[in-house]
């Protein structure tokens, strides 16, 4: 594994490999044992678009591997200004061990991995979000105990999370079955994925999809940059919500995971948030423990 662009890139083999370290991680973390798998090196964090979970997480993460992490924020640096992706992946090759990006188009962070020569990660693009699922996925496990056999439900817009969770849910040995509106599907090549599993459902019907299912997930209707789409989305997905109605027809210890922030009364109800508020911010805790998995294992010697 060179980069980390895409859940669709990452075999089976090593998304266990990750989250096996990141559990390792977890506990030498709650235990405070040294881990400095990245001393002596420098990451630079890149971010075209602005971030709560991404940034601490992963700014926090490379301390404690460590390492010095370098905040590039959006208009602080040239690529903003029109410097080609290929001129600041050969640039920033030769000060940092490695950067995450987090942007708009896919084809940014592909093109910087191709074009730079140090490990790519990325933080989030339109297409994918796979740290986060990497922390989704970790928690599921955390509070399953395992991931094969279990069905995960995904409800909401097709966007990067609904591709990330594909992907993952069904390389980890899971069934997926996802709930979108006929024009908010996931991508097509996710989709073309996909439809090689048996374990694969796609559908329009909210409790269809989450019945009997061991772990909810949502997203907000509106992502980063869609807020002018707020008003249609909402009439769009009118029913698409994580509610008391959609925990009753799945298993009674079902969890819910949101990869926050969460509209609260839109894509998931306060009562079910608050209900579920524990395993919620464990999720958000875990995107800290994958991701310096993440990096460990792109990085380290």
């Amino acid at each position: 594994m060179k980069h980390f662009l895409k859940l669709l890139d990452v075999s089976p083999k090593e998304i266990e490999e990750i989250l096996n370290l990141a559990d390792q991680l977890k506990y030498e973390n709650k235990h405070n044992i040294p881990h400095p798998h990245l001393k002596g090196k420098s990451v630079g964090l890149i971010f075209q678009k602005s971030s709560t979970r991404t940034r601490v997480s992963f700014q926090v993460g490379i301390h404690q591997l460590g390492g010095q992490a370098v905040v590039l924020n959006p208009g602080e640096t040239q690529l903003d200004r029109g410097e080609s992706i290929a001129d600041t992946a050969r640039t920033l090759s030769r000060y940092f061990d490695g950067v995450m990006i987090r942007t708009f188009g896919q084809n940014i962070v592909e093109e910087f991995a191709q074009e730079g020569s140090i490990p790519v990660i990325n933080g989030l693009t339109d297409f994918a979000h796979p740290c986060q699922v990497m922390a989704d996925l970790m928690t599921i496990r955390e509070q399953k105990g395992t991931l094969e056999g279990l069905k995960l439900c995904y409800i909401g817009d097709g966007n990067n999370m609904a591709n990330s969770l594909i992907v993952g849910g069904l390389k980890t040995g899971m069934s997926v079955y996802v709930a979108c509106p006929e024009n908010y599907r996931p991508d097509a090549s996710v989709l073309e994925f996909a439809a090689s599993y048996k374990s694969f459902v796609m559908t329009e019907d909210p409790l269809a999809a989450a019945a009997d299912a061991d772990v909810l997930v949502t997203d907000v209707w509106a992502s980063m940059g869609q807020e002018g789409e707020a008003e249609i989305r909402k009439k769009a997905f009118a029913g698409f919500q994580i509610n008391r109605e959609t925990l009753s027809v799945a298993h009674g210890d079902a969890i819910v995971l949101h990869c926050l922030p969460a509209h609260k009364g839109e894509e998931i109800t306060e009562e079910v948030f608050e209900a579920q508020a524990k395993v919620i911010f464990e999720e958000a805790e875990n995107r800290l423990h994958a991701q310096k998995a993440i990096m460990s294992l792109l990085m380290r010697d």
